[in-house]
């Protein structure tokens, strides 16, 4: 039998190659406490790559600062601009390589999901986001980007789900070894 940990670190990103949004929030039973919000800031490297390897960089230090148990990210939406799409594709996949590389299991989570389940209404703006989270989680300050508030809402979209998660529609992996576990028809050796 599986023995669920009482509290839990989740932290949440919200990709982007211009401003990077995360969030780390404590969990321990049914409450929720911020931890730290941010925003990392790519809009003045040029390079594409540049850019990627930032992501991976500050990705793995802030896991490396405050040790979550899950990363959740927000997924890439539908986009009539197939390069721009491509580009935050890569940002996703670069933090979830960082996660992954690091043995944390990743959620992802559509952006209409991540609202709904915040407030009430899948089609809400990032301020209406911004000040559910910040009534939710009892902070003040405004934050300089909503890129940042963004990244929060992954996180507490996620520790929302843990209710349904034992009905399990979502799979994680924490790592190659457990996908191809969980899928040999599906690998050829």
């Amino acid at each position: 039998m599986l023995v669920e940990k009482k509290e839990r670190v989740i932290m949440g990103i919200d990709p982007g190659t211009a401003v990077m949004g995360y969030g780390v929030i404590l969990e321990k039973g049914s409450k929720i406490e911020l931890i730290t919000m941010g925003i990392v800031r790519m809009d003045h490297l040029d390079d594409h790559f540049l850019k990627l390897q930032r992501i991976f960089e500050k990705t793995v230090g802030l896991m490396e600062e405050y040790k979550p148990d899950v990363l959740a990210i927000e997924a890439p939406f539908y986009g009539k601009n197939i390069q721009v799409m491509l580009k935050l594709g890569r940002a996703q996949g670069i933090a979830m390589a960082a996660a992954l590389s690091k043995n944390i299991p990743v959620f992802e989570y559509a952006p209409k999901k991540i609202k709904q389940s915040i407030t009430g209404n899948g089609s809400a703006g990032k301020e209406q986001v911004a000040a559910m989270l910040q009534r939710l989680l009892n902070f003040k300050e405004t934050p300089e980007f909503l890129d940042a508030t963004d990244g929060l809402g992954v996180a507490v979209c996620h520790s929302f789900q843990r209710v349904s998660a034992s009905g399990g529609k979502s799979k994680s992996y924490s790592g190659w070894e457990s996908f191809v576990q969980d899928n040999k028809k599906r690998v050829k050796g």
